[in-house]
């Protein structure tokens, strides 16, 4: 196998890595808001458990960086490819982190009673977990155009999240028990809210990388 050939083979490898880190985040995610509304501690509990497997392919992507900047040579577009990698790996680990947070929450609240339905919190995960999978689709197609339009769908997961504020807000005046489950909605709604935060921030990366240049895709 040539030089070229066997540097190829290790960007391949980077790459597929990189998809199964981002497979697990989905995954995490999903099983973090069904522990929600499910009030499911067994559920939550795996996102918890699991967060290790995240944080050691993490590191196992920064090693693998590392180590093709050191002994490759890249040439400038592969050096781009090499960053962009890592920063959107970056941001999945941290969306693994929001979604350890939402299990807790889950396992915190799995012996009470929802003082309302949990409606917009489902709708919000869905538009970022969309979110999530159309960025990394469009990272795996090189779609720049792609990236950019899907991270349009941030402002809805926005909007949501003032919704349930605002909504919460008005059922005022209840027991303590009830206001420390409207913290913890309003904990839920801003970690989804920062998880469509991070998949914009994987967009951006998709289009520096397609484009080279760095642009912001939250206007």
């Amino acid at each position: 196998m040539s030089l070229r050939a066997h540097y190829e083979e290790e960007l391949r490898e980077m790459r597929e890595h990189l998809l199964a880190m981002a497979s697990l985040v989905e995954r995490h995610l999903e099983l973090a808001i069904q522990a929600m509304i499910k009030q499911d501690e067994g559920i939550a509990s795996i996102v918890v458990k699991d967060d290790d497997k995240l944080d050691d392919m993490k590191v196992a992507m920064e090693n693998s960086c590392i180590s093709l900047i050191a002994t490759q040579q890249p040439l400038a577009s592969d050096l781009r490819n090499i960053f962009t990698a890592n920063e959107i790996a970056t941001d999945l680990e941290r969306m693994g982190d929001y979604a350890v947070d939402i299990a807790e929450i889950a396992i915190r609240l799995k012996d009470e009673k929802y003082i309302k339905e949990l409606d917009k919190i489902p709708r919000m995960a869905k538009i970022a977990l969309t979110m999530v999978h159309g960025c990394i689709d469009a990272y795996v197609r090189s779609d720049a155009e792609l990236a950019a339009k899907v991270c349009k769908t941030d402002d809805e997961v926005d909007d949501l999240t003032g919704e349930l504020f605002a909504e919460l807000y008005s059922m005022g005046g209840r027991e303590t028990r009830d206001i420390f489950q409207m913290i913890q909605f309003l904990f839920v709604a801003k970690y989804i809210e920062r998880i469509g935060d991070h998949a914009t921030n994987i967009g951006e990366w998709v289009v520096f990388n397609v484009t080279g240049k760095l642009i912001d895709l939250n206007d």
